[in-house]
């Protein structure tokens, strides 16, 4: 008995232990990532601007090419919402929807995750011409974890991990924008 009660006392420990640390654990976290494609910003703005595109870059919609997806409103407009449902965990359930858009510049989003988890994170993708065919193309995402479960930033690297993926999916916006010819 004396032994069934210490397992149980050293969990109770354990567990009011991560709960003070949850409670001074950053509850947020911002992730930039860039690249230098050889396109006139014009061009690159129009094709991030759409959201429907990102189905031929982002390695998280690439999870799982059968997701269910539903559109609402215009496509590149203020308004516009992208929302997808996979049995996929890597993929989950949610929806994008277009806050604002600064043309030829900016384009925000807010992303409402429904599974594996409940969130809400900002994204933002903005272009800023380097020269006459070429554009840095910024993406940011912006999310934060509600108080206990924020505890897991001690344990998961959000920035490397999330990081890696915007990196591949921008190398492959990267390499479908500079196949195609130029709009100008």
């Amino acid at each position: 008995m004396n032994i069934l009660i210490t397992v149980v006392l050293i969990i109770v420990g354990v567990v009011a232990l991560l709960l003070v640390i949850a409670f001074f654990t950053k509850k947020g976290y911002v992730i930039e990532r860039e690249i230098v494609i050889q396109k006139p910003k014009d061009d690159v703005f129009n094709y991030v601007r759409l959201i429907k595109n990102q189905d031929f870059y982002s390695k998280w919609v690439m999870v799982d090419p059968g997701m269910k997806k539903e559109f609402k409103g215009q496509d590149g407009t203020t308004g516009f919402i992208y929302a997808w449902d996979s049995k996929d965990k890597g993929a989950g359930k949610g929806e994008q929807e277009i806050k604002k858009i600064v043309d030829k510049e900016k384009i925000e989003m807010e992303i409402r995750f429904e599974r594996p988890f409940r969130a809400i994170s900002q994204a933002a993708m903005t272009t800023s011409e380097l020269g006459a065919s070429q554009t840095r193309v910024k993406w940011m995402f912006e999310s934060a974890m509600k108080y206990p479960m924020n505890v897991m930033m001690l344990f998961v690297n959000f920035e490397k991990l999330l990081g890696r993926d915007m990196e591949t999916s921008l190398s492959t916006l990267k390499g479908i924008l500079e196949k195609q010819p130029s709009v100008r």
